[in-house]
């Protein structure tokens, strides 16, 4: 076992200047870093533990599942169907996480999964959702088939099927799909599938405290709810769901609305799942928990608060691709509309608005042990953007094939803001048995993260300094944003001081990284100080930085649409002793045109 100091490596050109220095075991501080470790462990261990015993203490883990005579309810899939998809199941062409596997006269459930991401979504039997909007007998006897198949024999992914997050959402398909699967069916079918449900929901009843914080536990209880509130006769398994749900969304959805494991991500696909389930509880005749409404409540305003112009959410902590469907149809079921929070303190974020420009900051530490396997090492970083132009990015995290990006996503490399010693703010537990257990929760990072805002001379201003590299170099970080009310201009500072009272500051390397959307084209200027950023609406943007020379590097977008796509960043690089203090400046030189001028195209 060892902890990724979360430097990057060499990836190729499509990751050329994220980082470069390979990880390794960490030595500094040894006996320090093993004693935090063995706390970490001894942390993780017990949460795990606690959730086990805390399910069985509410009678989760014994509350009995009779076999329902019926279903009563059917409830509301928000996520989109593409009956154009049913198609290509029906010619057992099965394409999902970029992989695609041709079933040549066997069951999917036959095959041999290309990847972890396939089998996850083949069990999770989401695709049921196109079957039922091609609304065809054909495909309806093809959704009742494949289902078969699973129940007589799940197949080559077992395991992957057996984990709690995967069986909740084959659990939330098949009741949200019941209705299509269920008409005309026989009376053999309709016992075998009965049976399974209440089988598969025994096992997830069992199972739900096991599922890793965030998301995935989330899921695992609101489909016991779901269970609870369709299925015949299950009163008592209903009540101990609802009791375990409030207990979580007091815990994992903070007082500003925000998730606990910092990824805004985790809004859309909760509610994605919670408004549904707030419908169902009404369908039934029973009032919603007050947890739940109250939960609901919180977070529809910060869906606004990550939004940018162009409807994308900001790239923190996990968040990849948005997809706009999803976002439009939570975003209907939002009464009051209002302008979004600017300080989301409990959540550790900050966002500046003057009239189309918009800054969002990561202004808070890690999210706690338990909750940080998706965590990324991104502490002051910022995005930034102008009406629905997106210029300053986060690398973000790519739809599919996420293991093979996932630790160069989480350095701080993959952030705007500054790197030191090509070392991440933030270490991960990498390696061994514990993270096939855990996964890879960050060991270390910033515990003081600093905020102040107001307003001064027409402008808005925000300061946050952190501590993460205060320990491995002694060094603090403290990064000030200026945003003109004119909404012309964005002032920055980044500053590095000593950790030690008067204590000088080490020879140590940075780079201050300004990640660009794949959309931004820069041209290079005979002044080694100045770029120019023109967009594809033929807005254009200068960037300064007259203490340091500028450089362009290549860059990525992880979570472009489509999978990764190539792009650029702005380095400014330096040594703190020389350079503690860095002032950058992105100016407006051309506005807007009615019609953008021609460009060419960019691989």
């Amino acid at each position: 076992m060892r902890i990724w100091n979360g430097s990057a490596g060499p990836l190729g050109a499509m990751a050329k200047g994220l980082a470069r220095a390979p990880g390794g075991v960490v030595t500094r501080g040894g006996l320090r870093e093993r004693t935090r470790l063995a706390a970490l462990l001894a942390e993780l261990w017990s949460q795990t533990v606690l959730a086990r015993v805390g399910g069985r203490a509410m009678a989760l883990g014994y509350v009995p599942v009779p076999v329902p005579e019926r279903l009563l309810i059917a409830p509301q899939d928000l996520r989109t169907g593409d009956a154009t998809l049913a198609s290509e199941i029906y010619s057992g062409r099965f394409a999902f996480a970029g992989k695609v596997m041709m079933l040549d006269g066997r069951t999917p459930f036959e095959l041999v999964p290309p990847s972890v991401e396939w089998a996850e979504a083949l069990h999770g039997f989401g695709w049921l959702r196109h079957l039922k909007a091609a609304g065809t007998t054909i495909a309806r006897a093809n959704a009742r088939a494949l289902v078969g198949d699973f129940m007589r024999d799940p197949g080559k992914a077992r395991a992957v099927a057996a984990r709690p997050d995967i069986a909740a959402r084959r659990i939330i398909s098949w009741l949200t799909q019941a209705t299509f699967l269920l008409q005309d069916a026989d009376h053999d079918f309709y016992r075998r599938f009965m049976r399974s449900l209440a089988r598969q929901v025994r096992q997830l009843r069992r199972m739900a405290g096991e599922a890793p914080d965030g998301y995935p536990r989330m899921v695992a209880i609101i489909a016991l709810i779901f269970a609870g509130l369709c299925m015949s006769d299950q009163p008592r398994l209903l009540k101990a769901a609802q009791k375990r749900l409030g207990e979580e969304l007091d815990r994992q959805i903070l007082p500003d609305g925000g998730p606990l494991t910092r990824n805004p991500g985790m809004l859309i696909e909760l509610l994605l799942d919670l408004l549904p389930l707030r419908q169902a509880f009404t369908a039934r005749n029973q009032p919603a928990p007050p947890a739940l409404m109250n939960a609901v409540d919180r977070m529809m305003p910060m869906l606004r608060f990550f939004r940018h112009g162009d409807g994308a959410f900001a790239h923190f902590h996990g968040m990849g691709h948005t997809q706009a469907d999803q976002l439009a149809t939570i975003l209907a079921f939002d009464d009051a509309r209002g302008a979004p929070v600017a300080n989301a303190p409990y959540s550790g974020y900050q966002r500046l608005d003057a009239r189309s420009l918009m800054v969002i900051v990561d202004t808070g530490p890690p999210p706690p042990a338990v909750a940080s396997w998706e965590a990324h090492a991104s502490c002051l970083a910022f995005e930034f953007s102008s009406a629905r132009q997106r210029i300053v990015i986060n690398c973000g995290v790519p739809d599919v094939h996420r293991e093979m990006w996932r630790q160069v996503a989480r350095s701080t490399a993959a952030h705007s803001t500054a790197v030191i010693a090509d070392t991440s703010s933030c270490r991960f537990l990498q390696g061994g048995s514990m993270t096939r257990i855990f996964g890879a929760p960050i060991v270390s990072g910033p515990k003081s993260v600093e905020v102040q805002r107001g307003t001064r001379n027409n402008a808005l201003l925000l300061r946050a300094s952190h501590d993460g590299y205060a320990e491995t170099f002694g060094i603090l970080h403290q990064r000030s944003w200026r945003l003109a009310m004119e909404g012309n201009r964005l002032d920055g500072e980044d500053v590095f001081r000593s950790a030690a009272d008067a204590g000088p500051l080490p020879s140590e390397a940075f780079a201050i990284r300004f990640h660009l959307h794949p959309s931004v084209s820069v041209e290079r200027l005979d002044d080694p100080h100045t770029a120019l950023l023109s967009l594809p609406n033929g807005e254009a943007w200068a960037f300064a930085a007259p203490h340091l020379p500028l450089a362009v590097e290549e860059s990525v977008d992880l979570a472009a649409a489509g999978g990764p796509r190539r792009t650029s960043q702005l380095v400014l690089a330096g040594e703190v002793a020389r350079t503690p203090r860095v002032i950058w400046t992105f100016v407006r030189t051309r506005e807007a045109q009615s019609v953008p001028p021609a460009r060419p195209s960019r691989a």
